[in-house]
């Protein structure tokens, strides 16, 4: 599987593979989600809105099937940020991790600081903005990124389409082997 990003020259003159920066969120449940949550994890991420009214009530219900998958694995998790952090209130994210019948030790609703949100979107190589015209006020990748345990970029997925989870699966299966 190939790792994303822009590899960087170590002091010594190795190059060394893009690693996604710390960063700290807090979750449906007020808990401090951030470096330490993640260590030694894989994680599906995503970016999305609880209002958003196109393409994330597909993506979630592609995600909580990668959430059955290993709900019972501890080392897999979800990280999900929103991009509408000034609707997306913790007790909102709550209400809407209730909805989805979402453990929350196992899939982060996230919020944050918007503009730290939107950085970090670039962090992980897809989009999230504004934007006035598009339905719900925001557009974003639809993309599912998969993470190593080693915060590595490992693979892109387009969270609408039922195949392309099938691979994230299947890809997850393989980076849990990886030693």
């Amino acid at each position: 599987m190939p790792v994303y990003g822009n590899k960087t020259v170590a002091p010594n003159g190795d190059s060394v593979d893009y690693v996604l920066p710390d960063f700290s969120y807090v979750d449906q449940d007020s808990n401090t989600v951030n470096a330490s949550t993640i260590q030694n994890k894989i994680f599906a991420t995503e970016f999305f809105f609880t209002s958003c009214p196109s393409i994330c009530p597909k993506m979630q219900q592609q995600m909580l099937r990668f959430n059955e998958k290993y709900k019972n694995n501890p080392d897999v998790i979800i990280l999900a940020f929103t991009i509408d952090p000034q609707r997306d209130s913790v007790g909102k994210l709550n209400a809407y991790a209730r909805k989805l019948n979402i453990e929350s030790s196992k899939w982060h609703l996230l919020t944050g600081n918007k503009d730290s949100i939107y950085a970090l979107a670039e962090n992980f190589l897809v989009s999230a903005a504004d934007d006035p015209d598009a339905p719900g006020g925001h557009v974003h990748s639809g993309n599912f990124i998969l993470v190593d345990k080693q915060r590595r970029l490992r693979g892109y997925y387009d969270g609408t389409d039922e195949e392309s989870v099938n691979k994230l699966l299947d890809e997850t299966d393989l980076l849990l082997k990886e030693k």
